[in-house]
């Protein structure tokens, strides 16, 4: 009888590990301040507890994240919406389940003491970038926006990592970049930075979404409630008090350091914040929103197959009780 008691605590024991499902979730690039939810949330076992066994890849970049949970190499990822609606077009099986930037982290810098004062001075200009920047191709819609010829300016090839060294140079008069890293900007050209976010200027498309396998999500929607449910709650936790899951992050990665990803998570906190995640819920994808986004990336990128924009993102598992702070 002992032996049996015994046999069934085991048994017993055994049960939530064994109840575990590993999900593989591919970042949209290396870890940072934005993703200091994820891990926190982790770090607190808040996954576990929902029989999820979270792992965190790190990425390079949006459109491979889409590649490969459209295609199902991994069931969820990261990355930014234009992006997904993109790949949906070239048949990419992946579904928005939970946003994150409701603003786009787009901004573009220069120097005051070049003399610009914002894009209307950006004509005979030089703007530059990397080739495949996704910021090339919205540049035509963003001119219109602010009544610019688009072909007005040109544009320099500048690898990533170069951006600032050559704005320091006056290589180029312009750059793009993501407002997540804002503050390296400022630390680098202090009183001289000129700056403009998309946001302020016409043109703010959907950022940063989680988003999951179309075909795996019909097969484990009790899970991705779980996990989009989880993913809020972590969210709006660390909105409120952010130094406990910057440290999580930092823990997990070594080679972070925590000042700079908590300034980073402060800046991640603007991106979240529009009229729905504070009235609606945190997360939210708004349908008005997601038709102008597809209807931009169609005009100005291309989409290869035409399809219904609703199929590429759906809000039933937020917790419409949760939401941005006003």
């Amino acid at each position: 009888m002992r032996r049996l008691v015994f046999a069934s605590l085991a048994a017993a024991l055994a049960l939530p590990a064994a109840a575990q499902q590993k999900l593989e979730f591919i970042l949209n690039w290396v870890p940072g301040g934005d993703h200091a939810p994820y891990y926190y949330a982790k770090a607190q076992g808040w996954y576990a507890k929902e029989g999820v066994d979270l792992v965190l890849e790190p990425g390079k970049g949006s459109m491979l994240a889409v590649q490969k949970v459209g295609a199902a190499a991994n069931p969820i990822g990261l990355a930014d919406m234009g992006n997904v609606l993109i790949g949906k077009g070239k048949g990419a099986d992946a579904v928005g389940v939970f946003n994150v930037y409701a603003n786009s982290p787009q901004g573009l810098y220069w120097l005051k003491s070049s003399g610009i004062k914002g894009i209307k001075d950006f004509p005979g200009r030089k703007i530059g970038n990397p080739a495949a920047d996704g910021a090339r191709p919205m540049w035509p819609a963003l001119a219109k926006a602010n009544g610019i010829d688009p072909k007005s300016v040109t544009w320099v090839n500048v690898d990533a990592n170069a951006k600032l060294s050559a704005l320091k140079s006056k290589a180029i008069d312009v750059t793009t970049s993501f407002y997540n890293i804002h503050h390296i900007f400022q630390r680098e050209l202090g009183a001289d930075m000129g700056f403009v976010a998309w946001r302020d200027i016409g043109l703010n498309p959907y950022g940063n979404s989680v988003i999951v396998n179309g075909a795996w999500l019909a097969k484990n929607k009790p899970l991705v409630d779980k996990f989009v449910k989880v993913t809020q709650r972590a969210f709006a936790t660390c909105v409120r008090d952010p130094k406990p899951c910057v440290q999580a992050l930092v823990d997990a990665n070594g080679a972070l350091k925590f000042d700079n990803e908590l300034t980073n998570w402060s800046l991640v906190e603007v991106l979240m914040s529009d009229r729905f995640s504070r009235e609606v819920a945190l997360g939210i994808h708004d349908d008005a929103r997601m038709k102008a986004d597809y209807e931009l990336v169609r005009d100005y990128v291309g989409i290869d197959k035409a399809f219904d924009v609703k199929a590429t993102y759906t809000n039933e598992f937020l917790d419409r009780s949760i939401r941005m702070s006003k």
